[in-house]
């Protein structure tokens, strides 16, 4: 892997040999390089000569070795280089801690690189450290350690940048009851400073089946259509990347499955989502990639199909015409388990193993002289292995 350098403020470059590749946002500056592509492990950097217009260049691959920072004469030096992160990814995490007073620990040195355009889930039990992750990448909670850039920009040193690419969605319910629908909406685009765009609210709200409702005071609402607002309020100001914290909790099964529609929807038009939840069908149902986290680590991030197929199981259940009391001596090689009234057996296998035991199970049950009456096959569920990670993590 290379290193990859994103760098998000002014007066800092790279110096290749004796020539410098300068990152610029509002100066004028004489002699720039622009990196232009890569080839191989190489980077390809052409000279660009001005003498009144300034560039900005967010992110550069150059060989291990080849290269080092340089401030480079600047008036403003207020830089931050995050060394390692995923040139594609529109958030990074490096090594986030979020410590409190009392020792606690929310978060441990948690790494994450997010694409754009993706659907995270993160799960994890109450008190893992989802919201604390979540407050942090959003700024509501100040790190102790570690870094975060969003879009390229550190959400420390360049937050109004930022904010300005989040969209959050919070768990608890926070609107002004007595405002119209249409005007708490036009407000928070307002707060991001983005000028008045009434066809995009109303696109917005249509999309959210909240259009009708526009002229509604927020206390008139259901407590479903109270959460789509503040979905609506998250999209106002247009951002690049959106935080959805438990965003089904208390709303019935179709108003879910409704909002399941929305956030396909919502990932079609390209915005990054990050949703955690404790509805594990949600998850299965919605997400690319799937994060566990608990006691503040991450323990895994992985492709959902990906995890599914290395850490799910299938079960094959046998069923018989004639129920047993006990499964035969001739069949106890295969660790069976005893199905329900002795009508079955349940086969467990890994479907990455070179050989799943299948036909063999089935010659010794022919030979034991049991008449199959049916066969039918189980593949673990998203839930299942959650719980075996959690646990196995406990013990």
């Amino acid at each position: 892997m290379l290193p990859i350098w994103p760098v998000m403020a002014k007066g800092w470059g790279i110096t290749i040999g004796n020539e410098a590749c300068c990152w610029t946002d509002g100066f004028s500056v004489e002699n720039n390089w622009i990196v232009n592509g890569t080839v191989g492990d190489r980077a390809i950097v052409t000279p660009r000569r001005t003498g009144s217009t300034a560039f900005h260049i967010q992110q550069c691959i150059f060989p291990a070795g080849a290269f080092h920072l340089a401030q480079v004469g600047f008036a403003e030096q207020n830089c931050s280089v995050h060394p390692g992160a995923d040139m594609s990814a529109i958030l990074s995490t490096r090594d986030l801690r979020k410590s409190y007073d009392s020792g606690f620990e929310a978060l441990k040195g948690v790494t994450l690189d997010i694409e754009e355009g993706e659907i995270l889930a993160l799960l994890g039990p109450n008190g893992a450290g989802k919201t604390t992750l979540i407050s942090t990448i959003c700024g509501i909670t100040v790190p102790t350690s570690g870094s975060v850039t969003v879009g390229g920009h550190d959400i420390l040193t360049d937050f109004r940048a930022a904010r300005a690419l989040i969209g959050l969605v919070p768990q608890e319910i926070s609107l002004e009851p007595f405002e119209k629908v249409i005007n708490t909406v036009r407000f928070s685009r307002g707060l991001f400073g983005k000028p008045r765009n009434d066809a995009l609210i109303e696109d917005i709200l249509k999309k959210l089946s909240l259009w009708d409702k526009r002229d509604n005071k927020v206390m008139e609402l259901s407590g479903g259509m109270k959460r789509r607002v503040l979905i609506a309020k998250a999209l106002a100001h247009e951002p690049r990347v959106l935080f959805l914290d438990e965003p089904t909790a208390g709303v019935d099964v179709e108003l879910r499955k409704d909002m399941w529609d929305v956030v396909a929807e919502m990932k079609g038009s390209g915005v990054t989502i990050i949703l955690t939840t404790h509805y594990i069908e949600e998850a299965e149902a919605m997400a690319d990639r799937i994060g566990v986290i608990r006691r503040g680590e991450l323990l895994l991030v992985e492709d959902k199909a990906t995890l599914m197929a290395r850490m799910g199981q299938k079960q094959l259940e046998v069923q018989l015409t004639e129920p047993v009391t006990q499964i035969p001596d001739a069949l106890s090689e295969h660790d069976l388990e005893l199905g329900s009234e002795g009508r079955s057996f349940i086969y467990s296998y890994d479907t990455n193993a070179d050989r799943t035991g299948i036909t063999g199970l089935l010659n010794d049950i022919a030979q034991a002289g049991l008449v199959l009456a049916d066969v039918q096959t189980k593949q673990s569920s998203l839930e299942e292995i959650f719980v075996d990670l959690v646990q196995e993590d406990a013990a």
